[in-house]
């Protein structure tokens, strides 16, 4: 009787561990494979010229951000807009331009980092010479929205005299 009572013991006690260690276990890892979603055409009502879009990860419960590689052919670019959590723009390759709203247009080159704070109405594409593509990291609030988008970069703005670089490379 008495085995009988310690085995029963030693059998729940084993399966409250394993339930115990279950739980505690952290989430497995996700790989998203290079090419498993699909490129898109950056929206005509919100980018001027060439544009592709390449989703790599969405807005999820755990982190409130989703990036994409977006490559913008010579003289595309967004129309202005401002993100309500902010946004990184990591230049990949080419030269870009950016410009916040009543600023100066900057010129940006692979290996520069943007931050592009929460409501902050600003533009970017690429340069008129060159191609741009940047990896963007964009936040998102509560209800999933990461952009307001506004009215188009005109001709004019785009071609406004871009500062000068703060080191010339």
């Amino acid at each position: 009787m008495m085995n009988a009572i310690f085995l029963k013991t030693a059998l729940f006690a084993a399966m409250l561990s394993t339930a115990c260690a279950a739980v505690a276990e952290p989430p497995a890892q996700q790989i998203r494979r290079a090419g498993s979603q699909a490129s898109v055409a950056g929206p005509a009502q919100v980018f001027t010229g060439a544009v592709r879009v390449d989703p790599l990860f969405p807005g999820t419960g755990d982190i409130n951000a989703s990036g994409a590689y977006v490559t913008f052919e010579p003289g595309a670019r967004s129309a202005w807009h401002t993100h309500p959590k902010g946004q990184h723009i990591i230049v990949t390759q080419g030269v870009g331009l950016t410009q916040e709203w009543g600023q100066p247009i900057q010129r940006i080159r692979p290996g520069d980092v943007v931050w592009c704070p929460p409501g902050v109405k600003h533009w970017h594409g690429a340069a008129a010479e060159t191609g741009m593509t940047h990896l963007v990291v964009t936040g998102q609030n509560e209800q999933g929205d990461n952009v307001t988008w506004m009215e188009k970069v005109s001709d004019a703005q785009y071609r406004g005299q871009p500062a000068p670089d703060a080191t010339s490379r």
